[in-house]
């Protein structure tokens, strides 16, 4: 297992460094031995931790006030650029896989800043940390396989004057990690493909997009349906021939019902025009068998679905208003009958549940509490997280945490992306367009737009106990193909969304695919 995070700005501790006040510098140690680490808290300063710098700077690795969970942590930090490891070295450990866990923040810029397990008898597994400009932690998790008995804690930083990194709360913990969804929304694809759409593999060679796709580690397609689009994309026939191409690839399925013949979302939940004048009786009958009719076509044909989505984005409800929340039993009533239609045709789909609230805790907390107190059937809670509107990774991650420990329920990421360039390759302004509206710590370039979906893997990731499923790039493939607009009912329509795809504006594959091999 791999993986990476980032985190926010340095509190008082590290604004106090920043400005030249002393702090205590941790002195080389022998290498500390035993079956478990000590002092994770750093309460008791740099006791048991061993410091190591090719360059001498074991300065640049000191205790100072300021701690996640005590009075103290751990940081990184100098005045000149510097290179330092902090370690622990366990041995008479029982073999197996372990789970390192950290708490940590990050003024970012770093050439490289990680957690990480190594000498451990088999390849090292690391964690970076992303930038934290909230400056609030968050926890990251790397796991490794013990063969010969022996593993190092390591803590890395190889940085230029003045960044920093802070760590605390380290526990080294039987059991593994890893995240079972990494995939993509490739519901534009067929149209982009009808348009002229060409894509490459990061070698540069011409290739089938969903198959550079899956060699690059994703294994989950996201398919959107809608009822009766008006430029035929999206409909029961496109996301069957789809799901034949994503399983003959050995890839998993997630079907995304809309209820609507375009797109649904927090703003908008429109009915079908076939289902306009249904009342809510008539609409719980059009949901079971419009559910039941597609899902039924795909098990029909071998391609059976693996996940299934009631709804999207469903935060204010769907197919309003008799689905609204503002009258939870109706809006129960019509997510139940798409659930009770989903097991109908397979036990086995799981039903998810998704709303666009990554960051908001007490948002989540009030749809699923009502969605519970409903006796909704769900298997999954599934978020939307773009980092430019939902909120910072800590919040995420509070989320994420929280939905998992109170409903008892795995948890993802259903929809994420991030922008490669703030360019545009249409004539339609991008939903990303201006420095304004990026995360600190994310440039739009093509290892920023790595680095967000590697952090946002590595929050879902450090889900306590293995409920963090995974996540799904929204619309990877979508790159700028005139007539391939986001308005079925206008072909003239752009795309918004083409600087955010993970193939650059030549078709060919952008760094960030990579991260779908994160396990």
């Amino acid at each position: 297992m791999y993986g990476t995070t980032l985190n926010r700005v340095k509190a008082a501790g590290a604004v106090a460094a920043l400005s030249g006040l002393a702090f205590a510098a941790l002195p080389a140690q022998a290498a500390h031995a035993a079956t478990a680490p000590v002092n994770t808290g750093f309460e008791s300063g740099a006791t048991g931790w061993s410091t190591y710098s090719a360059g001498g700077q074991n300065a640049a690795s000191f205790t100072e006030a300021g701690g996640h969970g005590g009075s103290t942590r751990l940081s990184h930090w100098s005045a000149s650029a510097y290179k330092v490891e902090t370690y622990q070295y366990l041995s008479g450990l029982t073999d197996g896989t372990y789970t390192l866990s950290a708490w940590v923040r990050s003024g970012g810029g770093q050439n490289s800043a990680y957690i990480a397990l190594r000498n451990c008898g088999s390849a090292e597994q690391r964690t970076d940390l992303p930038p934290t400009a909230d400056g609030a932690w968050v926890r990251l998790v790397t796991s490794v396989k013990v063969t010969g008995g022996a593993c190092t804690i390591s803590l890395n930083s190889d940085a230029h004057a003045g960044e920093w990194a802070n760590f605390d709360d380290i526990a080294f913990t039987p059991g593994s990690t890893g995240l079972s969804i990494r995939g993509g929304d490739l519901s534009t694809l067929p149209k982009n493909e009808a348009h002229g759409a060409t894509y490459r593999d990061g070698s540069g060679t011409a290739r089938d997009a969903m198959t550079v796709l899956k060699n690059s580690g994703m294994n989950y397609v996201r398919l959107k349906v809608w009822v009766n689009p008006a430029d035929g994309y999206n409909d029961k026939a496109h996301v069957l021939a789809m799901a034949k191409r994503a399983k003959a690839l050995g890839m998993k399925i997630l079907v995304d019902f809309h209820y609507s013949d375009a797109w649904a979302d927090p703003g908008k939940q429109n009915k079908p025009a076939a289902w306009a004048g249904h009342g809510y009786s008539q609409l719980r009958t059009d949901v079971h068998n419009h559910t039941y009719d597609v899902l039924n076509a795909l098990k029909a044909q071998g391609t059976t679905a693996d996940m299934v989505q009631i709804g999207n984005e469903i935060n204010g409800g769907m197919l309003w208003p008799e689905g609204s929340t503002d009258n939870w039993s109706q809006l129960a009533g019509l997510i139940t009958s798409g659930a009770n239609a989903a097991k109908a045709v397979s036990s086995g789909t799981k039903v998810v549940l998704h709303l666009a609230e990554g960051g908001d805790n007490a948002g989540t907390r009030w749809w699923f509490d009502n969605a519970v107190a409903q006796k909704i059937p769900f298997d999954v809670i599934a978020l939307s997280y773009y980092g430019y509107w939902h909120g910072s990774l800590s919040e995420l991650q509070t989320n994420l945490d929280a939905a998992a420990a109170r409903y008892g329920k795995p948890v993802m990421v259903a929809e994420t992306a991030y922008a490669h360039t703030l360019a545009n390759d249409d004539g339609l302004e991008n939903n990303v367009a201006t420095a304004a509206q990026l995360v600190a710590g994310y440039p739009a370039t093509p290892a920023g737009q790595a680095a967000n979906l590697r952090d946002v893997m590595n929050v879902v990731e450090a889900v306590p106990n293995g409920r963090g499923l995974g996540a799904v790039y929204w619309e990877p493939a979508w790159t700028a193909a005139a007539g391939s607009g986001w308005d079925p009912a206008d072909p003239s329509s752009g795309n918004a969304w083409e600087n955010q795809a993970v193939f650059d504006f030549d078709g060919k594959l952008l760094p960030a695919a990579a991260w779908f091999s994160h396990r």
